[in-house]
């Protein structure tokens, strides 16, 4: 992260945007997104169509990529919730109907492949599980899981998801798990901001030896549950810090990776490497210029 810092004549250092790694903009006032830090957002469970017009309407300011609709059991989560429209669920009840759906997201060029572990609702059998990750594979797409209840994050890391949407808060997961995952090359998205009390301390202990055993933490959110900031969240940076980011890590956590984003941000005082700093810097920065988009930028 270091290198993509730049001094400009005039003194100041510029920094890449912010990528908030998940959303869900069919559940905020999105057009408040505008003029802050965050320059692109990851929406993970929407109706594709809706999220294709609401990116429309975010360019120049903000790049939408979108993974599409929750993928679940019949009846799974968030199946009956009132906020989740119809399009933003597909029921996935045979291997062979996992095929399909992931070829509707690969068809309209999604980010990945949303999937929705929830205990306490009806779960995917392992076989739909396996047909969705190894048809998103094949597709060259990764498999987001979101893995709530006691043995579901086990059951995603073991069938070779890439990415968990949540830090697991729900259980204290196992040292072994926890280094599967890491050697497997998985990221967790940290989402701590979401969680208070004995959740929140679950999730940042399993943060911790997430990363202490080589895995990969991003920046997220999950905007659109609860009463979260629309745009930068200075408390999920915080607890980015307490889960044990520092310096590159943290920033690599927190900044855009695309080249399009390398100045995107400017302030006076140099790029911090704590990341109570990083939150006060960012609130204070500057954002440049609009972000260079990507004209199909939910589909991108």
């Amino acid at each position: 992260m270091s290198s993509d810092l730049r001094a400009s004549a005039s003194g100041r250092v510029t920094a890449p945007a912010v990528v908030d790694h998940h959303v869900h903009l069919g559940l905020v006032d999105w057009r408040a997104l505008g003029e802050g830090p965050v320059g692109e957002v990851h929406d993970l469970g929407w109706d594709p169509a809706e999220i294709d017009r609401i990116a429309r309407e975010l360019v120049p300011s903000v790049r939408v990529r979108s993974a599409g609709p929750f993928h679940t059991a019949p009846g799974g989560y968030p199946s009956g919730r009132a906020w989740a429209p119809d399009a933003a669920i597909v029921s996935v009840d045979a291997p062979e109907s996992a095929v399909t759906a992931v070829a509707a997201v690969s068809a309209r060029g999604g980010l990945g492949v949303k999937i929705a572990l929830h205990a306490g609702m009806p779960l995917l059998p392992d076989p739909q599980l396996r047909a969705l990750i190894d048809a998103a594979h094949a597709a060259g797409l990764r498999a987001f899981v979101h893995a709530e209840g006691a043995g579901q994050a086990a059951r995603a890391i073991d069938l070779g998801a890439d990415v968990l949407v949540h830090v697991p808060w729900t259980e204290r997961l196992g040292d072994d798990t926890i280094r599967r995952a890491a050697e497997a090359g998985m990221e967790w998205i940290s989402t701590l901001s979401i969680h208070a009390g004995v959740a929140l301390e679950r999730a940042l202990d399993n943060a911790r030896r997430f990363r202490a055993a080589g895995g990969t933490l991003r920046y997220g959110t999950d905007l659109g549950n609860g009463d979260l900031p629309v745009g930068l969240n200075a408390r999920e940076i915080r607890l980015l810090g307490e889960a044990g980011l520092a310096g590159d890590a943290l920033h690599a956590a927190v900044f855009s990776r695309d080249p399009r984003d390398s100045a995107a941000l400017s302030h006076t005082d140099p790029l911090p490497t704590t990341a109570d700093a990083l939150a006060d810097w960012l609130a204070t920065a500057i954002r440049r210029s609009p972000i260079d988009r990507n004209p199909n930028g939910a589909s991108a």
